[in-house]
């Protein structure tokens, strides 16, 4: 069976009516990620991003529910509350987005328009897009503070390094449009960068992340079944991040592929190492012996990880610099992390 965007968007309607029909307590429902793209797609593989609006708080706040080997429901739930004030919306890097532009697929006594029509006001003014960045850039920079005194990085860290790194690119790509997808984020990254001239800000991303010494695809390549075991491994786990499910094996690694075979394969390094070091986070350490000669290959471990945090700090202050000149330039006044 050949699966389109309508298809999913078929099923995306249908889970929700579904869903709506059993649960009366659901105010609203919409749909967010790629799909909203006309060409949502990498490696054949794509998800369906959906949100449910509850007017009490969820049982869980996430769920993957598989459709087939390649595509599956990513299900997050929110509570009403979650949504209170709504202009204070503007300021949630990641909400905001989420709620600015989706697919609406059910409401309730007009919630969702309420909501959507006052976090729209003001949302693409100056004063709440450095908000949003500044939101993100002072959490990447609380989980770097923490990784100041490690001398043997193990896998907890370097997710800890990751996240950081994720908070402080996004803080970047904030700045002309939403946060940018796990899977897309170092092809999608250097247009970010280019939008505020800083167009050498995709490079030191790459460096971060030892991706210049990844470039030859014979590492990548060999990495992929060595990276297969892990996740397959940690799904077992109960502990392990919701990323990590097997509805979801295909979503990546058919990406992987896809990437390996066009024009930057290193952009599969992302996506890759985020998701290895979450699978070895709750692996023993027999089991993450492959993604630590990964890890040292890439300079992440070791010496290199200091290197790497000390990197980091320099990436974070350029992104303030940029935000404290953003701020003046509008007639903002910065106190410590807020206007």
């Amino acid at each position: 069976m050949r699966i389109t965007r309508e298809t999913l968007l078929r099923i995306a309607k249908e889970t929700v009516q579904q869903r709506t029909f059993k649960d009366k307590k659901i105010v609203a429902a919409y749909l967010t990620g790629s799909l909203l793209n006309e060409n949502p797609f990498l490696g054949g593989t794509t998800d369906i991003d959906l949100v449910f609006v509850h007017a009490e708080p969820p049982a869980a706040a996430r769920e993957v529910v598989a459709l087939s080997q390649d595509f599956h429901l990513d299900i997050t739930h929110h509570s009403k509350k979650e949504y209170d004030p709504p202009r204070e919306l503007r300021a949630n890097p990641w909400l905001g987005y989420e709620i600015y532009d989706p697919m609406l697929l059910y409401e309730t006594q007009h919630f969702f328009e309420f909501t959507q029509a006052s976090l729209r006001a003001g949302f693409t003014d100056p004063e709440a897009v450095i908000q949003r960045a500044y939101s993100l850039l002072s959490h990447a920079r609380q989980i770097w503070m923490d990784l100041q005194f490690i001398e043997n990085a193990g896998p907890n860290d370097i997710a800890k390094y990751l996240k950081s790194l994720n908070h402080a690119v996004n803080a970047v790509a904030e700045l002309s449009g939403p946060p940018l997808s796990e899977r897309r984020m170092l092809h999608q990254f250097p247009e970010r960068a280019d939008a505020i001239e800083r167009s050498h800000f995709a490079a030191r991303l790459l460096g971060l992340i030892g991706g210049t010494k990844a470039a030859d695809t014979v590492y990548l390549t060999n990495w992929l079944p060595q990276w297969r075991d892990a996740f397959d491994a940690a799904t077992e786990s109960a502990r392990v991040d919701g990323r990590i499910h097997p509805a979801r094996v295909g979503y990546y690694q058919k990406a992987f592929l896809a990437m390996l075979e066009g024009e930057d394969p290193t952009a599969m390094l992302w996506p890759l190492l985020r998701t290895w070091t979450l699978a070895v986070s709750v692996l023993p350490a027999e089991q993450s012996v492959a993604w630590k000669d990964a890890c040292d290959y890439l300079g992440l471990t070791g010496g290199g990880f200091y290197d790497r945090v000390q990197g980091l700090d320099q990436f974070l202050d350029d992104i303030e610099e940029i935000l404290e000149e953003m701020a003046t330039s509008n007639g903002l006044e910065i106190t410590g992390t807020s206007l």
